[in-house]
């Protein structure tokens, strides 16, 4: 009896195995709410060269909107990071402040920094993000590559239930995503799809090529003359001799031709 219940287990396990494949099953599980967020930045990669810290690879440029996020150099060991909870932002303790006082400063409203490490820790509801300064944003030269964390806490029960945007829109109030580059990227590409439309049509042509200037010319008539350079200013009448005045010449004519120009 034990034999055939013991093999019948295992006939079910195969069957369970066969007809619902492990790898099937993890597929279909849903992102994570930190998956979710993560995949919302960049985050910088950094190096070290000979000269100390480097930028590997930049990433999602933030704006600091709230005073208070303390950073301190790159190496400082404590973080001391600021604290925002409900529309307050909180900066470190006086312990840790005092611990990194000749190794730190605080962002400025403005200021834009990189994301470089994103924790979501749901059971204590809150959300801790790493930042490092954008020295080739701020026009920080040589650059410092000041760090920083901040920590959003939020109430029981909230991300459990909250959905990404309404996550990010609680973050936003503290660093929103900069998007000024973005902006001149685009216009930088238009400019540049301008010129090469131009340099694909070649030379601009004119609407019509430049008029042959008049040509006055010894025996031409009165006609052929005013034909040419339209009625004159002025006409002296001397008989069989006239004299025709214009702005910048005088033509003579005898016997209706011209005999001579001034």
């Amino acid at each position: 009896m034990r034999r055939g219940f013991a093999n019948a287990t295992q006939l079910l396990a195969v069957l369970v195995i066969n007809v619902v494949p492990w790898p099937v099953i993890a597929q279909n599980a849903p992102p994570s709410l930190a998956e979710q967020l993560q995949a919302q930045y960049n985050f910088v990669k950094t190096g070290a060269d000979a000269n100390g810290p480097t930028i590997i690879e930049p990433g999602t440029v933030l704006v600091v909107q709230k005073a208070g996020i303390l950073a301190v150099q790159p190496t400082s060991v404590a973080m001391c990071p600021a604290k925002y909870q409900g529309g307050t932002l909180k900066g470190p303790n006086g312990f840790c402040l005092a611990m990194v006082k000749s190794v730190s400063r605080y962002f400025n409203v403005g200021e834009k920094v990189y994301p470089s490490k994103l924790e979501v820790n749901v059971p204590k509801e809150k959300i801790s993000l790493q930042l490092l300064d954008c020295d080739s944003c701020n026009g920080v030269n040589p650059p410092t590559f000041y760090k920083s964390e901040i920590t959003f806490q939020f109430e029981k029960g909230y991300l459990e239930k909250a959905s990404v945007p309404q996550v990010q829109d609680v973050m936003a109030q503290v660093l929103t995503i900069d998007d000024s580059g973005q902006g001149q990227d685009q216009q930088g590409q238009q400019g540049q799809q301008g010129q090469d439309a131009q340099a694909d049509q070649g030379p601009p042509q004119n609407e019509a090529a430049p008029s042959e200037p008049p040509t006055i010319e010894i025996g031409q008539t009165i006609d052929q003359v005013v034909g040419a350079l339209g009625k004159p200013e002025k006409i002296v009448n001397l008989g069989t001799k006239k004299i025709y005045v214009y702005k910048d010449l005088k033509i003579t004519f005898v016997n209706g031709k011209v005999s001579d120009v001034k």
